[in-house]
């Protein structure tokens, strides 16, 4: 079946079941590897994506649910001024270990930040609890979420 998704501003049609996942959409058919696979049940937060900028696990969103919904991706989040704020912070506090669950923790850190501009700990602690690192980088997450707002 046809579906028509507008990702990152653009429209694009995928030539899927209805019940395919949004990841295997927008890596598999789309080329935009940027979102990652981790668990694919929704526990790790590698594969989150803005939909309608609520983030939201593309591993177990079906691509019949997006509908008209506008979906952004890591590729794009660092053209807003947070997600170019979050990038910043990133790079000048050496967030990243290994990298892998970064988008995801990028793209959680966005929309936290979209809704609380200068969020308290407990704040950041809330919106990422859905995010797992396994090189254990919270400390530095937090503090670049932080940065990010100033």
């Amino acid at each position: 079946m046809a579906f028509t998704i507008r990702v990152n501003g653009t429209a694009h049609s995928a030539d899927v079941d209805a019940d395919t996942p949004l990841l295997w959409v927008l890596r598999d058919v789309l080329g935009m590897c940027g979102t990652k696979f981790g668990c694919g049940v929704a526990l790790c937060g590698a594969c989150t994506v803005h939909i309608d900028g609520v983030p939201a696990r593309a591993c177990v969103t079906r691509i019949d649910a997006v509908g008209d919904k506008g979906i952004t991706t890591i590729e794009a989040i660092g053209q807003t001024p947070i997600g170019n704020a979050l990038r910043q912070a990133w790079l000048e506090l050496d967030v990243v270990q290994c990298g892998y669950c970064q988008s995801g923790q990028i793209m959680s850190a966005a929309a936290l930040l979209a809704t609380t501009p200068k969020p308290s700990d407990a704040d950041i602690d809330a919106a990422m609890s859905g995010n797992v690192c396994r090189c254990g980088t919270y400390q530095r997450i937090r503090a670049a979420i932080h940065r990010a707002t100033v």
